[in-house]
C-alpha cells in the first residue's frame, strides 16, 4: 500500500458507525480491524522515515554542537503532513481494501 498516494483526509471525520460495522455486524470488531491495519501502516511509515533519515544522518560524536540538517527537517515535515495511520486505515476499510477474517466465526460455520 502506498500511503503517500492515499485520498484519506488529514483531519478527523465523523463516520456512521452503523454503516461502518455492516460488514462485520459488530462495531468493536470493525474498530479492531481498523486498529490492526493502522498499526501495520504506522510501522511501515516509521521504517520508511527512519530509512530516509539515515541517508542524511551525521555520524559526529560531538555532543557540544548541534547541527541543523535541512534535509532531515524537510523530510520530517513532509511525514508530519501526511494523514495519520488511523485515518488511512479507516479510509481503506471503507473502500474495501482491507482483507480480514475471523477464525472463530469460521469454526462456528463449519
Amino acid at each position: 500500500m502506498d500511503y503517500k498516494k492515499t485520498n484519506a483526509p488529514t483531519n478527523t471525520v465523523t463516520r456512521d458507525m452503523i454503516a461502518l460495522s455492516s460488514d462485520t455486524g459488530n462495531v468493536y470488531e470493525t474498530v479492531c480491524i481498523i486498529a490492526k491495519r493502522a498499526n501495520q501502516i504506522s510501522v511501515e511509515m516509521k521504517n520508511d522515515l527512519e530509512k530516509k533519515l539515515q541517508e542524511f544522518a551525521s555520524f559526529n560524536d560531538n555532543l557540544e554542537e548541534v547541527f541543523e540538517n535541512r534535509e532531515q527537517i524537510e523530510i520530517s515535515r513532509y511525514y508530519e503532513k501526511l494523514p495519520k495511520p488511523t485515518l488511512i486505515a479507516a479510509q481503506e476499510y471503507q473502500e474495501g481494501k482491507v482483507y480480514y477474517r475471523n477464525p472463530a466465526k469460521e469454526k462456528e460455520i463449519i
